[in-house]
């Protein structure tokens, strides 16, 4: 693979190099205007500042890979320093603040395994999976017989996380969540 993209060669989750700086894709649109020269609306994501900004990209140029490598690491503890990581193939144990975790901080359980992004060999990161399961901790008591109402209620997850459900979710219950949208899915299991 080379150490250049163009435009044609991108892809939702693609990861360049944009003014020294490491990105992802997060989506595109080929452009070909009746005058001028066709070009690549590209919405990217700054993986250190979790910023999106949208860029025009001339049809034809190139974007720089990143040195940008992803480990899988278990989350063991957050404490007033940050979220602390052990590699799992070698034992290394690494801190990442609040700003680095940022929204993901959302569904870290402990001793769950994540990746973790580094940029040029430093951790700058962390990437969760698009659905993750959580467990409800604190909600009003489902009503029987209340699913189709189209109601919602708040419910608190076991990381601390705050979505809406619908009146039949319980305390207990497991939750699909889709880590995008910070929004319920479905329910996994019941408790």
């Amino acid at each position: 693979m080379s150490s250049m993209y163009d435009t044609r060669e991108f892809r939702r989750g693609l990861k360049v190099l944009i003014n020294n700086d490491p990105w992802v894709i997060v989506d595109f649109q080929h452009v070909s205007p009746g005058k001028g020269a066709a070009f690549t609306r590209t919405k990217v994501k700054n993986l250190r500042t979790g910023q999106v900004v949208e860029q025009n990209i001339k049809s034809g140029d190139k974007l720089e890979k990143p040195d940008v490598e992803e480990r899988n690491m278990q989350f063991l503890y957050a404490d007033a320093d940050g979220f602390n990581f052990m590699d799992t193939a070698n034992y290394e144990q690494i801190s990442l603040t609040n700003l680095e975790v940022g929204d993901t901080k959302n569904y870290l359980i402990e001793n769950s395994v994540i990746k973790v992004v580094f940029f040029n060999g430093k951790p700058i990161g962390v990437e969760t999976d698009t659905f993750v399961e959580l467990k409800v901790v604190e909600t009003a008591p489902g009503v029987r017989g209340d699913t189709a109402t189209g109601g919602s209620k708040p419910a608190t997850l076991e990381t601390g996380l705050v979505v809406s459900v619908p009146f039949h979710i319980n305390e207990g219950d497991v939750l699909r969540i889709d880590t995008r949208e910070n929004v319920y899915v479905d329910r996994v299991s019941r408790k």
